[in-house]
């Protein structure tokens, strides 16, 4: 199967998002897992005096994880899709929380710009035709010690984990998707899982794109070895 990319893969998240927040509410563990990952920047207190990026910020599920741990934060929330993101903009957010409609390629022509003191990337890092540009577009936009996580599928790299996805796959997810109408995109998570990095493989991509300290942290439940917390720091230099 072919990969969707760029504005096939935006249109086909419009066309998702009427019943996107529906599937990610039956996937046990969902919203608790995102909190784990934003605990996992280690920032300090409520996120007094914090810039937080949440790219990829889809119907908001990343925003409100943030929004929970870090209630005091300056959250700037970015996605690809119109759609998603309007889903996102209508719920009821406190002041603090802004919603931009931008690629995460392209931060710079939404004035998206640093000094950002943590990046929050859930589930967009396999759906990138370049994500090594789009590291190193998080890397110009953190301050020098800035945080990074990335909660994303990333296999261990085990038979058994492999399985587990494809059976989740077939058995719950693709039945439902394609009820809905959404086949396309839900086949296209299937195979991105499986095609992008392993575990150990996007640490390194994320070590060689400027950031030290990296850390590939499982979750636990049935994704654990399918779903990672990458956690990261931007290194010091000042280049």
């Amino acid at each position: 199967m072919t990969l969707l990319r760029d504005e096939d893969l935006a249109a086909a998240f419009d066309h998702a998002s009427r019943s996107y927040d529906a599937l990610v509410a039956a996937n046990p563990g969902y919203h608790a897992h995102l909190r784990r990952s934003v605990r996992r920047l280690g920032l300090a207190g409520h996120g007094e005096g914090l810039r937080v990026l949440d790219l990829g910020c889809g119907t908001g599920a990343s925003t409100a994880a943030l929004r929970s741990v870090l209630p005091a934060a300056d959250i700037t929330a970015v996605d690809a899709s119109a759609g998603m993101l309007a889903r996102a903009a209508v719920k009821p957010w406190a002041d603090g929380v802004r919603f931009v409609h931008v690629p995460a390629e392209h931060l710079a022509d939404a004035d998206v710009d640093g000094p950002i003191d943590a990046v929050f990337a859930a589930y967009l890092f396999r759906n990138l035709t370049d994500p090594d540009a789009v590291l190193g577009t998080v890397r110009s936009v953190l301050r020098p010690g800035g945080r990074l996580a990335v909660h994303e599928y990333s296999l261990s790299g085990r038979r058994a984990d492999r399985a587990v996805w494809t059976l989740v796959c077939r058995g719950i997810v693709r039945p439902a998707a394609t009820l809905l109408g959404d086949g396309p995109l839900y086949r296209h998570l299937w195979h991105s899982v499986v095609r992008f990095d392993r575990a150990d493989r996007f640490a390194a991509r994320i070590r060689e794109a400027g950031f030290e300290r990296v850390r590939a942290l499982p979750l636990p439940g049935w994704q654990t070895g399918i779903t990672h917390t990458f956690v990261a720091a931007r290194t010091q230099d000042a280049g």
